[in-house]
Parts: C-alpha cells; sequence; structure tokens
C-alpha cells in the first residue's frame, strides 16, 4: 500500500520493526494454509514517528521518564498521562489520515472493526508484553476508526506499559507502536488456547479456555471460563465453569456486558470435537512458528478464526536429549542451593568438572537420572537417597514412576545404585583423615597459584585445562567421599536410633553443633573476630558507614586505626575472599572483587556484638553439644542393653563430631580454585580488549570455555553470539527452574504428603532442631540484608556466602534446600532451628511479620 499502510497479506514475521510484534505474527498466521485471520491492515510504525515528530515537547517527558524507578507509581502515572494526552492532541495528518482511508475503504468503511495496538517490543519469544497496551473493539467508520488509532498510540505510554519497560530493560524510546485494523468478527464463543500446559509445562498437552461471546470476558476476568485438557487427539479433562454474562457487540459501537440465561449458564462454549479440532490448529500454528504458542480465538458459526498469537515466554526450556526416548531430569541447583541461571562460562567449566556431563536448560544443570530410575535393582536407592535430602525431589519422581508408562523398565540386572562414598563404614574415626585430606588440598591450590601466573594466552587455556583434571581427582578421592558418607551416615544412624531408643527426633543437630574443620561455619565466625578488630576505631567505623567505593580499602589508612582495619579485612579475604553468592558460577562476583558487599555484614557485627563473640559462639556450641552428648549417653544406659547401646551411640557421635564438618571443605577448595582460574582469564580478556579483539572483558563469561580457547588462538570473536547469549541469559533470570522435568517439559512438583501440622501451617523439612518465635526477615539478596538479633531469616535460598549473617539470627526458613544442603548444615553448625523447602516462603511471609519455626516437626506458623 505505502510506508504507513500495509495490508496483513503483505507482512510476515521478519517486519517487527515495521508492524510490531502483534502485526508480525497476524500477517504470519494469515499465510497458513488451513488458518483463517480476520481481514485487515496494520498502521506501521512510520506513522507513529511522523505523529511523534509532530510534538517535540514529549522528548523531555521521556527524558524524566527514563530515569524513574519501577515503584514510582506516581510519577510515572502523572507523566505517562501527559504523555498520552499530548499523543492524542496530535492532529493526524492530511496525507496518513488519506492512507489509512484507502485501506479503510477495502475492508467497507462502514465495517465494524477491531483497532489494536502493536508494539515493537511486543509477542516477542522472550517478552510477551501481554496486555500492556490497547484494543478496541466493534469501532465504526473514519473517524472513530482515526481517533482509536490515536488511542492506540498513546497506549504505548500507559502506566502497566512503562512500568512493564522499566522493569524488563526496555529503552522507551527504541520501542514503536504500530496499530492493527482488521474486520470485526461475530464470535459465538471465544478464548485462549495455548499449545503447552501453562501450568506445568507440558509440551504435549494443550490447554483450551472458552466462554460464551467475545473473549475479552475470559481476558478481563469477568467469567469463570470452561478449561479443557488435549493430549493425542482427545480431551483427557475438562472443566466446565459457571459462565453469568458474555461480551457482546454493541449497536452504539464498542461492547456491551449481557446476562447468560441460567439455563445456559453451565453449559459447555464448545463440544469436545470442537475442542480437540481447535488443539489440532493449535499445534500446526506452533509448528510454524517453531516453539508453543499462547492463541487467542473465536468461534464464528462453526468456524474458528485466529486473533493472536503469540509464544509462551514462561515455559522453562526442556534440555536437548538427541533422541524421542522419554527423560527424567533432576535440578543441580535445587542440591547446590543456587537456582539463579549460570553463563556459558560457568556451565562449561562446572560440565568440565564434573565425573560425567550434565544436562542443561534455561542457564541451569540438570542430572538425567532416567537409566537410574528404569533398572528395579537401582531406582530405590536413588529415589530413597534424593527423597531423605530433599523430600518434594524424592516424591516427584515417585508420581512419575507411579504412572508406570513414561519410563519403561530394564532387565533387572546389573548392580544396586548407591551413592558416591559408599564403604564409608571401612574408615576409621580418625581426626588426621581429615587433616591430611585438607593438607593435601591447600598444597595443591598453593602449587596452582604459583603455577598459574607464569601462563597467558593459549598456555593459560590449557594449563586451566590440565588443573581441572588435578581438581577432578581431588574433588573424587575416594577416602574424600568416605569421610563425607561417614559423617551423613552416622547422623542418619543417631536420629534414626535416638529416636526409637529414647524418642528423641534429629537428635544429632544438637550433637553437630561447632564441629571441627568446618570451613564455611569458621568463615561466618571469622568476620565476628573482624568486627573486633574494628569495633575501637570510631573514626573508621564512621567511614565504613558511608562506602560506595570498592577501593576503599586503600583509603584505611588514612584513618586512625585505619591500618589494623584494612588488615583485619584483608586478611578475612586471603582465607574467603573467593567466595560470593552463587559461586558455583566462576562468573559471579567474588569478596575480594566487592569487598564492599561484607561492609554491611561487618557493621552489623561491631553494633550487635560485645568484642570476643565469635571465640565464645564456637565454645558455646561445643558445651551444648557435649551437655546433650553426657545427656544421652546417660539416659541410653538406664535402659535394657544401655551399656551396648551408649557405646555404639558414643562412637557414632564420634564419627559425626571428627567427619561431619569436613562435607563443607570439597566446595571450598574448588571454588579457591575457579577463583584462580578467574582472575587468570579476565587478565587475559583484558588483553583481548586492549587488542580489539573483545569489546569488554565480561564478553568472555558468554563464551564456552572451548569457545574462548578459540578466541584466544586466533584473535577472532563472534560478537552477534556473544549478544544473543546476553540476550538468552536475560530471559532465564525471569524462569523459575523446576525440581524435577521431564522430557515433555513437565515440571514435576512433589509434596510433602503430611497432615500433621496445624491448620494454616508452612510445610517444609525440619533440618535443624528446635522451636522459635521472631520477626520474620525477607530477604532475596544479600546486599539488601539489614538484620537484628533474634531476627527470623526468610529467603529462596542460602549458599555459603549467606553463612555470616547466620550469627545474627535465631532461625531459618527457604524455598529451596535439602537435609545436607548449605543451609541445613550451617543451621545446625550454629544450633538455629531451620525449615528448608517451604513453597513460595517469600511471598507468604511478610517482612516483619512475627513466626514461629518449628524446626524439629518441619513446619512454620504465622502469628497473629
Amino acid at each position: 500500500m505505502n510506508c504507513y499502510v500495509l495490508g496483513l497479506q503483505e507482512i510476515d514475521q521478519t517486519q517487527v520493526a515495521v508492524v510490531g510484534g502483534k502485526g508480525a505474527h497476524l500477517g504470519e498466521l494469515s499465510r497458513i494454509e488451513g488458518l483463517r485471520v480476520p481481514a485487515g491492515f496494520c498502521v506501521t510504525t512510520h506513522a507513529f514517528q511522523r505523529i511523534m515528530a509532530e510534538a517535540p515537547s514529549i522528548d523531555d517527558r521521556l527524558d524524566r521518564l527514563s530515569r524513574l524507578k519501577p515503584d514510582d507509581r506516581e510519577a510515572i502515572r502523572a507523566l505517562s498521562d501527559e504523555i498520552r494526552l499530548a499523543i492524542e492532541g496530535i492532529a493526524i495528518p492530511d496525507d496518513l489520515a488519506a492512507a489509512i482511508t484507502g485501506a479503510l475503504a477495502q475492508l467497507g468503511e462502514q465495517t465494524a472493526c477491531a483497532v489494536r495496538s502493536s508494539a515493537t517490543a511486543e509477542d516477542l519469544p522472550t517478552a510477551s508484553f501481554a496486555g500492556q497496551q490497547d484494543t478496541h473493539l466493534n469501532v465504526v467508520g473514519l473517524a472513530a476508526v482515526l481517533q482509536h488509532v490515536s488511542r492506540c498510540w498513546a497506549s504505548l505510554f500507559t502506566e502497566r506499559a512503562v512500568t512493564y519497560r522499566l522493569r524488563n530493560g526496555f529503552d522507551h524510546r527504541k520501542v514503536q507502536m504500530a496499530v492493527v485494523v482488521q474486520r470485526m468478527v461475530w464470535a459465538r464463543a471465544a478464548g485462549i488456547l495455548f499449545t503447552a500446559d501453562p501450568l506445568t509445562g507440558n509440551r504435549k498437552v494443550s490447554t483450551v479456555e472458552a466462554t460464551f461471546g467475545l473473549g475479552e470476558a475470559l481476558v478481563s476476568g469477568l467469567v469463570n471460563a470452561d478449561v479443557y485438557r488435549v493430549r493425542d487427539g482427545a480431551v483427557v479433562a475438562k472443566a466446565v465453569g459457571t459462565k453469568l454474562l458474555a461480551i457482546l457487540p454493541s449497536r452504539a459501537g464498542g461492547t456491551q456486558q449481557q446476562a447468560i440465561e441460567p439455563e445456559q449458564q453451565q453449559q459447555p462454549a464448545l463440544t469436545d470435537a470442537q475442542v480437540v479440532r481447535l488443539a489440532q490448529m493449535g499445534r500446526l500454528i506452533e509448528a510454524h512458528f517453531g516453539r508453543p504458542q499462547d492463541i487467542e480465538w473465536c468461534l464464528v458459526v462453526y468456524e474458528f478464526q485466529i486473533v493472536q498469537s503469540r509464544p509462551i515466554t514462561t515455559l522453562f526450556p526442556i534440555p536437548a536429549a538427541g533422541d524421542e526416548e522419554n527423560h527424567v531430569y533432576v535440578s543441580v541447583g535445587h542440591q547446590q542451593m543456587m537456582t539463579d541461571p549460570m553463563k556459558p562460562l560457568g556451565l562449561s567449566l562446572w560440565q568440565l568438572t564434573t565425573p560425567r556431563p550434565m544436562a542443561e536448560a534455561g542457564g541451569r544443570l540438570f542430572v538425567d537420572v532416567t537409566r537410574i530410575l528404569a533398572s528395579p535393582t537401582s531406582r530405590a536407592g536413588l529415589v530413597g537417597a534424593l527423597g531423605k535430602s530433599d523430600p518434594l525431589i524424592g516424591d516427584a519422581l515417585k508420581s512419575i514412576l507411579d504412572r508406570g508408562d513414561f519410563i519403561p523398565s530394564l532387565p533387572s540386572e546389573g548392580p544396586v545404585w548407591s551413592p558416591p562414598g559408599a564403604g564409608s563404614a571401612a574408615i576409621e574415626t580418625d581426626p588426621a583423615i581429615v587433616a591430611e585430606l585438607i593438607a593435601s588440598s591447600e598444597a595443591s591450590i598453593a602449587s596452582t597459584t604459583r603455577e598459574i601466573r607464569t601462563k597467558s594466552g593459549v598456555a593459560l587455556l590449557d594449563f586451566i585445562l590440565a588443573d581441572i583434571q588435578e581438581l577432578r581427582r581431588i574433588m573424587g578421592d575416594p577416602r574424600s567421599m568416605q569421610v563425607i558418607m561417614a559423617g551423613m551416615e552416622a547422623t542418619w544412624w543417631l536420629n534414626e536410633h535416638l529416636q526409637a531408643w529414647l524418642g528423641i527426633q534429629n537428635a544429632a543437630d544438637t550433637l553437630a553443633q561447632s564441629v571441627p574443620h568446618n570451613v564455611t561455619s569458621e568463615m561466618g565466625l571469622a568476620l565476628l573476630d573482624v568486627a573486633d578488630a574494628i569495633r575501637p576505631h570510631p573514626d573508621v567505623v564512621s567511614y565504613l558507614q558511608h562506602v560506595e567505593n570498592e577501593n576503599f580499602l586503600d583509603e584505611l589508612p588514612r584513618l586512625a586505626g585505619g591500618r589494623e582495619a584494612r588488615d583485619a579485612i584483608r586478611a578475612w579475604l586471603d582465607k574467603y575472599g573467593m567466595r560470593g553468592v552463587g559461586e558455583i558460577d566462576i562468573t559471579r562476583p567474588r569478596w575480594s572483587e566487592r569487598p564492599t558487599t561484607l561492609v554491611p555484614m561487618i557493621l552489623g557485627n561491631i553494633r550487635n556484638f560485645e568484642p570476643g563473640a565469635g571465640e565464645r559462639r564456637f565454645e558455646q556450641g561445643r558445651q551444648v553439644a557435649l551437655k546433650k552428648e553426657q545427656e544421652l549417653l546417660e539416659r541410653l544406659r538406664a535402659l535394657p542393653e544401655g551399656e551396648q547401646k551408649a557405646d555404639e551411640t558414643k562412637r557414632m557421635i564420634d564419627r559425626v563430631r571428627t567427619f561431619s564438618g569436613y562435607r563443607e571443605y570439597p566446595k571450598y577448595g574448588m571454588i579457591s580454585r575457579y577463583f584462580l582460574y578467574k582472575q587468570a582469564l579476565l587478565e587475559e580478556a583484558e588483553r583481548l580488549v586492549q587488542a580489539h579483539v573483545l569489546r569488554e572483558t565480561e564478553d568472555i563469561f558468554y563464551l564456552r570455555f572451548q569457545e574462548l580457547h578459540d578466541v584466544v588462538r586466533t584473535s577472532q570473536v563472534d560478537d552477534q553470539l556473544i549478544q544473543q547469549r546476553r540476550d538468552a541469559f536475560k530471559s532465564y533470570q525471569t524462569l523459575t527452574p523446576p525440581r524435577v522435568l521431564t522430557s515433555d517439559g513437565e515440571g514435576v512438583a512433589g509434596s510433602y504428603g503430611r497432615d500433621d501440622f496445624p491448620a494454616g501451617a508452612l510445610v517444609g523439612l525440619a533440618v535443624s532442631t528446635g522451636t522459635v518465635e521472631g520477626r520474620a526477615r525477607v530477604i532475596l539478596g544479600l546486599a539488601e540484608a539489614d538484620l537484628e538479633p533474634g531476627d527470623i531469616l526468610v529467603t529462596a535460598y542460602t549458599d555459603p556466602s549467606w553463612t555470616p549473617l547466620f550469627v545474627a539470627i535465631k532461625g531459618l526458613v527457604t524455598e529451596v534446600g535439602g537435609l545436607m544442603t548449605h543451609g541445613a548444615v550451617i543451621a545446625r553448625e550454629y544450633g538455629l532451628p531451620a525449615v528448608v523447602g517451604v513453597e513460595h516462603a517469600t511471598r507468604l511471609i511478610r517482612d516483619g511479620q512475627r513466626i514461629r519455626v518449628h524446626g524439629t516437626d518441619g513446619y512454620v506458623e504465622i502469628l497473629p
């Protein structure tokens, strides 16, 4: 037609910049054989740019808008109102109006139309923007169409659209608005079709939502729609809603609500045959676009018409398996207490470190457990071990096995699956074994530290590859695995037998307080010692309260006591500075790189504790454990065969106290090496930046290790690949990984299967005994932590970087975790009642509420 107007038949999905996401999808849909799409045209972004050029005063308002925070609701509302009024007040130039008039004439000037916004950042693979701009139905006549086109342009600046862009990092100036004008359809029924189950993610299940009249009633939440689920060409589930009203076109233009007759309210809007036919159309559309779709449809007489299709952006990706078989994957992040996405360099380094390859999806790692589950001799061991650590994972796996047909059974031959470190009973209870393992690891790290400094270029990458083999040797040392399992098995033995003999739950929790060689709990206590070094120097304390620059340590010697403070912090960083939030991903910042993140914790320790608190805390825990041991042994001796029971229990207590602290050390050793690799690789990246190969040093984070090796070797890089990886990572950050995922894309949710807790309580896994009440502090990131003594920390997960906070709290609640994950181990070490695996805890518990944590029984009460 011209640069201002394009017919839908002229448009395909490559023209998002000209016709917006909705327009591009509608144009593409109109090309699919067998689909009906209402006729229409698109007013292009060139028209929008022409209109914006007519009002230069909008520029200043856009500048002000871009500086606002997403939570500045009043300011956003006021500015967006001003911009919308300015746009709607602009007269449409004659040539632009003529182009729209000509296109409308082809539909018929008095034809009722739907006028729909189509932004260039709408309906994209990584952000749907659904409902962010306006749609106007049953618009009749040229003047009305032109008026509603102006309103659609202005709707780019509704409060909700502006807030959404601010939250998702879209530049207001870079987003343009096109407008779709289509012939209105008079629907008997309408609704939404998801070609994958939006609740579970299952790609083989389509979900249809349907209501009478136009789909606006459903989209607006005015009716309880019928819901159908379709699999393999049949309706497998159906729930017919009570539909009290319908939205229908009004004779005066626009729409109106109309009550549905009582006898019709519970009638299905579609027959089962229509639902199946609609689902088949959905598969056709999905195949065309190459990914699951969220489709808007209308039933006109007996024919379906498609009025929109957009990608479903909330589905978690499926790991690539390379075959058509069924697979079951277990999340690694839930075991490692780090469910955030990892960047490509972090993923590939982890893959190089692990004994066997892992599956990847959505920036996360998964273990394919299909073959273990398929074998009758191995499945019980796996489900039992994972279920003991995280009951939600165990229950999810059981539910898959109970289906009977998802995983075919293999022949029973083959060894029974057992966790690494099996045979730990043979290892002696000898503290020297732990000391030798630690000394050997430290010597190896010292050697790597010396050698890596001499490497650069390809030689550096080759050295790291070789050193990873040394890391794998240390991590896989049979004695190391035996020590870890010996501590775990002794813990399980104590809990099981002392429950049976004395009726005491989780007795090992108290017995494991202040064990030696727990490098993570020692880290938290050592930061109390740093506070002791700084507390006597008020000038330093005052200075630290306003620190923002990461080079603040260099400034400290100018202050009275500053040299002592600097030396204390540096000594702590020398031992623990390689750690940080999400530390299993080499690309995440470390404390040595961001020492300002330590300052609030140091200041909190100065404010909340007396000198010597670290040493006292450890000794108090040791005495509590010793007293508990003496009490238990005394009670056991009073039982029949008491001496034997006491002797066995004493041997197990000694094993717990000898071995359980070591469990945190192998990861500490691995992270120590990772930081050496990272420092060396960033120096290499800086050389590549200076040579104009890379644009910035952190570009290497978006390359896998072998790709980085090639870049260093050839001095050539694919900038487009790096940008694609950056965009993908950003989209992964919006996704929540499931604990268990199938090759159908289904996130299988387990349950605790318990009813032994009060009404309204939040159930989880008991990991550290005791009951405590206090103020809940809901904290989603370490940087926002502001805790007072006696607070209860409520968060998604904790990894070792959270340990310094544990000294100030008196209870812990997390959404992710198991018996032997970080939060559980350190909570027991510090004697903190803790419940982990409490789903949606950070949403269900409000910051500041009083809660009661039942660390022995595994639930949390929200108090009035």
